[in-house]
């Protein structure tokens, strides 16, 4: 009797090199996209948000869904209304190519003040279980805002008086159309919307989702720009990645 041959399978067809390169672009195009309109990697470079983001966390921020609806696919695109309380990064309204991160307490129309550092917002006192006051000291321009003048004042743009006197309505300041009022949660240290004013809709780059890598970060590293401090602090996050690294801030959810 014969041996049963063994039915041979067909030979899996070789990609060519075309087909490979090709592939390889597909991918590539595809994380382009991903990192161009839907998510983007930012490092917190300042202490304005602390406890809730701390300078050298790295965060994926969502592109997407706080951008303005677009006409052409407006149904299709998971937008949503930017909502008290949400965390967002956009660029500084009055620095050029600087990126911020603060919390929205008033979307348009809303009636905003503060009293002895604390925010009331159309006539209500906030509740705010994510402030902190790190410096506990009195400063009565960023702590009875608006009542006090900003003419004069420490770290004030030089826009923002006359900006402000026209939005100010019974002593309180009423958010225009299409902009936003912004606070860091860390109120004493923070330079924000009381300081260089309203946040426009059309700066805001996105929500921070989730911490991706921490790392402890100096708190003034952000203004050390020299290349050789640049190139120090690479070779210092090398020869420290384990140890320096905030394991138990890896992959915490930005709320």
């Amino acid at each position: 009797m014969f041996a049963k041959s063994k039915d041979k399978k067909p030979e899996k067809k070789k990609e060519s090199l075309s087909e490979s390169i090709a592939g390889i672009a597909a991918v590539l195009v595809s994380g382009l996209f991903i990192i161009t309109f839907i998510v983007q990697a930012f490092e917190i470079p300042s202490e304005s948000m602390v406890q809730t983001l701390l300078v050298g966390d790295h965060v994926f921020v969502d592109r997407l869904s706080p951008t303005a609806k677009a006409a052409y696919v407006g149904p299709f695109l998971p937008y949503r209304e930017i909502r008290h309380g949400d965390i967002i990064v956009f660029l500084h309204p009055k620095e050029h190519g600087m990126y911020v991160v603060k919390r929205i307490i008033g979307v348009p129309g809303d009636r905003i003040r503060l009293h002895e550092g604390k925010v009331y917002r159309n006539g209500e006192l906030l509740n705010e279980p994510y402030v902190i006051h790190s410096s506990g000291d009195k400063i009565p321009y960023r702590d009875e805002f608006p009542a006090i003048s900003a003419d004069g004042q420490p770290n004030v743009n030089s826009e923002w008086p006359m900006e402000m006197h026209d939005h100010v309505v019974n002593g309180e300041l009423v958010v225009p159309p299409d902009k936003f009022f912004g606070m860091g949660d860390n109120r004493d240290v923070s330079l924000d919307s009381r300081f260089w004013g309203f946040i426009p809709r059309e700066n805001v780059i996105g929500r921070p989702l989730f911490i991706y890598w921490s790392f402890d970060t100096p708190k003034d590293q952000y203004m050390r720009t020299s290349w050789v401090d640049r190139v120090g602090f690479v070779f210092h996050v090398i020869g420290h990645f384990f140890t320096e690294t905030r394991w138990n801030r890896m992959f915490h959810f930005v709320h």
